[in-house]
């Protein structure tokens, strides 16, 4: 990985080790992303409901509001994300049958599972306003966060 990527990750290690709360560090990789990274111009979580097990619920994020507060497994890229546990990346959310619209100026996005424990417990959702923006170096640094992430779900069913 390039040197700005590792530097990154060493960011996001800190956040890990000093925030107070798994929702503290969400939020806090979700500002730095969005700030470091151009165009993640909308970086956030969707977790398991714990009451629903088979919805997602918006967690912490950075960027214009969504009205996807709420999203059942199997429904738009999140739920089929939830449903496959597979890293889904679109490079034109318009050719996407089953894209839920943020906002229009959204072009591409990549979801990835966070996994705690062998099982789903959510997602790194983020979107950008450019077409094919998320390529093979994306997915890497994406997959190295949410597997990081593990030890903080860990506890939280």
């Amino acid at each position: 990985m390039a040197s700005d990527t590792t530097s990154l990750l060493e960011r996001i290690d800190t956040e890990i080790r000093v925030s107070s709360s798994r929702d503290a560090t969400l939020q806090a990789i979700c500002d730095l992303m969005n700030r470091e990274l151009d165009g993640y111009d909308w970086v956030g979580f969707y977790l398991v409901d714990p009451d629903s097990p088979r919805e997602l619920i918006l967690g912490p994020y950075r960027g214009d509001a969504t009205d996807h507060v709420r999203i059942p497994f199997g429904r738009g890229i999140c739920g089929q994300v939830a449903e496959s546990e597979e890293t889904f990346v679109s490079a034109d959310v318009t050719r996407e049958d089953n894209y839920l619209s943020c906002s229009s100026s959204v072009r591409s996005e990549i979801v990835v599972p966070v996994m705690a424990g062998g099982r789903f417990v959510g997602q790194l959702d983020i979107d950008s306003h450019a077409v094919d923006r998320f390529g093979g170096s994306d997915r890497d640094l994406c997959e190295a966060i949410c597997r990081k992430l593990t030890a903080l779900f860990e506890g939280h069913r």
